[in-house]
């Protein structure tokens, strides 16, 4: 088991970043502007060589805590909640933040973001993160942090030129999002003789990245490596056009 022992101040916001197999990462922040989030994944694509930062984890694997200063009592009060997934770990939370005995408020769990089939469909792309190392780290946000940038996952591929790296853009959960992920998934196992690596994205919840990846329509699946980039508009149930797109290289 690592861990890092710091100090907690009395006053900070924190949050904890569990994998699947129940490895842990968190931080402490006591300027409570940190944009933690993002330093975990990078923090944890580093320490477990991952593919890329593992934001599909964000939010269902995370718990969060507010320890703050009421101005009218000049109490410190605290605001802690984990979601579903991570609310077994409440003892290991208490041990981590020091709190002692407090019992956590459940997250709602979000259908569409936290679903569970979704989630499995990063199982095989990064298996490391199904496995429990007894992993423990503390994340310190005084020192550097790995920075992500969209450029990195094409430098991890181009070395080995041996994998794939999809997007997929859906507009919220539905029975035909479902069946439009299983039949893919079916689709890469059966097809693909390399590793892939498919993020599903979800517009309505991240608009921005349909923006950055100029993507107008959904579902839209985009080859982003190897190069060139391709993508696939509105019928992915052409498998001929699914496969003409992944052989283009």
């Amino acid at each position: 088991m690592k861990t890092n022992k710091l100090s907690i101040p009395q006053l900070f916001k924190g949050i904890a970043l569990f994998t699947p197999g129940g490895d842990l990462i968190y931080c402490i922040d006591p300027s409570k502007q940190g944009r933690w989030h993002l330093h975990l994944c990078s923090a944890l694509q580093e320490i477990l060589d991952l593919p890329e930062p593992p934001h599909f984890l964000v939010p269902c694997y995370t718990a969060t805590i507010d320890h703050w200063l009421d101005p009218r009592t000049q109490q410190v009060r605290t605001f802690a909640e984990a979601y579903p997934a991570v609310m077994k770990y409440q003892p290991l939370l208490n041990a981590i933040f020091g709190t002692e005995e407090l019992v956590w408020q459940a997250a709602p769990w979000q259908e569409g973001l936290c679903d569970r089939m979704v989630l499995s469909t990063y199982r095989s792309s990064f298996p490391q993160l199904w496995e429990d190392r007894d992993l423990i780290v503390r994340l310190d946000l005084s020192e550097p942090v790995p920075k992500y940038h969209q450029p990195v996952i094409a430098q991890k591929e181009q070395l080995t030129t041996q994998g794939y790296v999809l997007r997929l853009f859906v507009a919220g959960h539905s029975g035909t999002t479902e069946r439009i992920l299983q039949n893919l998934h079916e689709l890469l196992e059966r097809s693909l003789g390399h590793p892939y690596t498919l993020k599903v994205i979800d517009v309505l919840t991240h608009p921005e990245q349909a923006e950055i990846n100029q993507v107008s329509a959904t579902p839209t699946l985009v080859k982003v490596w190897p190069h060139p980039i391709r993508r696939i508009v509105g019928d992915l149930d052409r498998v001929d056009k699914i496969l003409q797109m992944l052989a283009t290289k």
